[in-house]
């Protein structure tokens, strides 16, 4: 490895009451997190059998009608009196770790909590069209019996189709596909002026088309989106390719696991993940789409991972550090999943025996607790806490920097496990917030096409090293520090996540040309809040956001262009 192999020596850190209140917050979770979770997840499962059980004629009206409600509302806005537009979602309900306090500023808000239908599945044109509160778990199970799915279905259950759209959404399958938002065929919009727009990459809309990823919700109300259907079939072959080495060495193995130095695209697998356990071990997932018939043969092994008792997945792949290369059939649906339960490994931080054979028997049908129920549980201080003392990072980088990526966050954070996995960055035909490097079609470096650049999400959740050794870490600081990174070696940050970045650091990351466009042209300046300040970390005051708007036009991305 290179010399960022050795963390950094950091001086012991003195303990206070939110330590210990951290530590035992596990009696909270389970007397009433998890109870209310329970009843939650069930009373939302009789709701989409009951949307199931309507036509989608049926649907499709009440949807036309709660669309009518949302163009009223907009007009019934006093642009002098009321504030910016925010939908009426409470804030914890939000799955992300970002502080939505944009809401505490006035504002004036509009109730999209009726969009949670599927309007229609068309298998002719293999498109599924749906309300943007659809969440993963809901879309999977109307149509993996089908034989169908949307190309990218991100892995837990309560991620909305609306939230993978406006913000950032990523599968095992984003290395064919590219991201959540590039598997959609047509967005469907209110706009400021309470006008409906059907926008698509070729019709008057396109400049809309490539503006919403990313955006936020701040260019308009998403109400529908058309997305990609694939066919697949009812069970996931599965790899399980253990590597061992220093970081680089265990890049390369990620990288050779999909992406074929001979350019053979027969060997690209369906579905591509890998787990980094420690600086010197990690196993790396390869997937294929597997009938039924073949999964049932003599001499397969069917693992049906979405089992209660069952191993939380991530510890499941690590045993192939011991035992070696093996391979086994998941149910699709299951395999989609199979992060649900136990978050990545966040479940491991909240329940500490939740892993446990005892506990996964007796309780384990009551995971995984609502991440909105988490966040409506702590304080202004646990969440400070979990600010500075917690890491929930998503780092894009190019397929070609993983090494460099996993030593950084070595060094800095010490967060293990990481997660990997690759997505396609298309060349867009109009220039979108999030792009490939300049001229990367003519380098084709492992995993490039000629109308895309392989990047990974080196995803970064967990306690960091130093926090788990009692050790001072100053989590604002590594995050600017990672923020740095990444906008020096041409990498993104989703903001879901709690972001450091000032304005004109912001716009140094991302491209602000189309967004700040369609801004102007669909007159979403001065109705909603822009990009950054909705993303910025900390409360937003009335004063501040109203500033910001009537000094569009000298903000400091304009400095910076």
């Amino acid at each position: 490895m290179s010399d960022l192999q050795a963390p950094l020596v950091r001086p012991k850190r003195k303990k206070t009451w939110v330590d210990y209140f951290v530590k035992f917050r596990w009696i909270i979770v389970i007397f009433v997190v998890l109870p209310i979770s329970a009843t939650l997840y069930f009373l939302i499962y009789l709701g989409d059998i009951w949307s199931e059980s309507k036509s989608y004629e049926k649907r499709r009206k009440e949807h036309d009608q709660n669309v009518a409600k949302v163009i009223k509302r907009l007009k019934e806005r006093d642009a002098a009196k009321d504030g910016l537009v925010c939908t009426a979602r409470k804030p914890w309900i939000a799955v992300g770790m970002r502080n939505v306090d944009y809401k505490r500023a006035r504002h004036f808000e509009v109730d999209l909590g009726e969009f949670r239908n599927i309007l229609e599945i068309n298998k002719e044109k293999m498109i599924a069209r749906v309300e943007p509160l659809v969440n993963m778990g809901q879309i999977s199970r109307a149509t993996v019996p089908m034989n169908l799915s949307l190309a990218v279905v991100a892995e837990l259950d309560d991620l909305t189709v609306g939230g993978l759209i406006n913000g950032y959404g990523i599968e095992g399958s984003s290395h064919l596909y590219g991201l959540f938002a590039d598997t959609v065929v047509a967005y469907e919009i209110v706009l400021a002026g309470g006008e409906l727009v059907r926008a698509t990459k070729d019709n008057e809309y396109s400049d809309l088309f490539y503006a919403i990823p990313w955006s936020q919700g701040t260019l308009g109300l998403l109400v529908a989106a058309e997305i990609k259907l694939i066919p697949v079939k009812e069970y996931m072959r599965l790899t399980y390719i253990p590597v061992k080495g220093d970081l680089q060495t265990l890049a390369q193995g990620y990288m050779d696991s999909f992406a074929p130095k001979d350019g053979d695209t027969s060997k690209i697998p369906d579905f591509v993940e890998g787990m980094v356990y420690n600086p010197t071990e990690g196993v790396m997932m390869v997937g294929t789409y597997a009938s039924k018939e073949e999964a049932k043969k003599k001499g397969n092994k069917i693992n049906n991972v979405g089992w209660w008792f069952k191993p939380w997945f991530y510890q499941h792949a690590q045993t192939a550090l011991k035992k070696g290369e093996f391979v086994e059939y998941i149910p699709t649906r299951e395999y989609y999943h199979r992060h649900t339960r136990c978050l990545y490994w966040e479940g491991k931080l909240i329940l500490p025996f939740g892993d446990q054979f005892w506990f996964r028997f007796l309780f384990g049908w009551l995971m995984p607790p609502k991440v909105s129920l988490l966040k409506a549980t702590q304080g202004e201080a646990i969440r400070n806490y979990y600010h500075d003392m917690h890491v929930i990072q998503d780092m894009l980088v190019p397929l070609y920097k993983v090494g460099d990526a996993l030593e950084w966050v070595h060094r800095e954070m010490e967060v293990y496990p990481i997660w990997l996995c690759p997505h396609k960055l298309y060349k867009a035909p109009i220039k979108q917030q999030i792009y490939p490097e300049p001229g990367f079609e003519y380098e084709r470096r492992q995993g490039d096409t000629e109308d895309a650049q392989m990047y990974t999400d080196v995803g970064v959740y967990y306690a960091p090293g130093p926090v788990l050794r009692g050790e001072e870490f100053d989590g604002s600081e590594a995050v600017r520090k990672m923020e740095k990174w990444l906008i020096e070696n041409g990498g993104f940050q989703p903001q879901y996540a709690v972001s450091e970045l000032d304005e004109k650091s912001f716009w140094r990351m991302f491209d602000g040309d189309l967004y700040e466009h369609c801004r102007k042209k669909y007159r979403a300046v001065g109705t909603f809040m822009s990009v950054y300040y909705k993303s910025k970390k900390g409360r937003k005051t009335e004063k501040e956001v109203r500033e910001a708007e009537q000094a569009h036009l000298e903000t400091a991305y304009a400095e910076a262009d």
